[in-house]
């Protein structure tokens, strides 16, 4: 997903909006997490990406976007972008301690 969300909208007032948002991405994740594992993988993974354009985006964990969109809401940007890319994941293998 690599999307540019506006924050403002003639009808929605927003709060409602951000909650479409919010519920929007949550969806996307969801859908993502439930697609069939490739060999080899444990889990899927994600590359976050967030920032008020494209060009002025940063790395970000998955478990920071909300508090991130809550931010921009707060900073009364007109508008944020968002990008969420899907990876296969691996876990570490655990270390025995003797």
């Amino acid at each position: 997903m690599r999307k540019n969300f506006a924050l403002t909208h003639p009808k929605l007032k927003p709060a409602r909006l951000v909650d479409a948002i919010k519920y929007e991405i949550k969806k996307y994740l969801r859908r993502e997490r439930n697609k069939n594992l490739p060999a080899g993988a444990d889990f899927w993974d994600f590359d976050c990406r967030f920032g008020a354009t494209q060009e002025q985006a940063d790395v970000i964990k998955v478990a920071e976007i909300n508090k991130h969109i809550d931010h921009a809401v707060g900073a009364e940007l007109p508008s944020f972008y968002l990008e969420i890319l899907a990876k296969p994941g691996h876990r570490a293998p655990l270390l025995d301690e003797e």
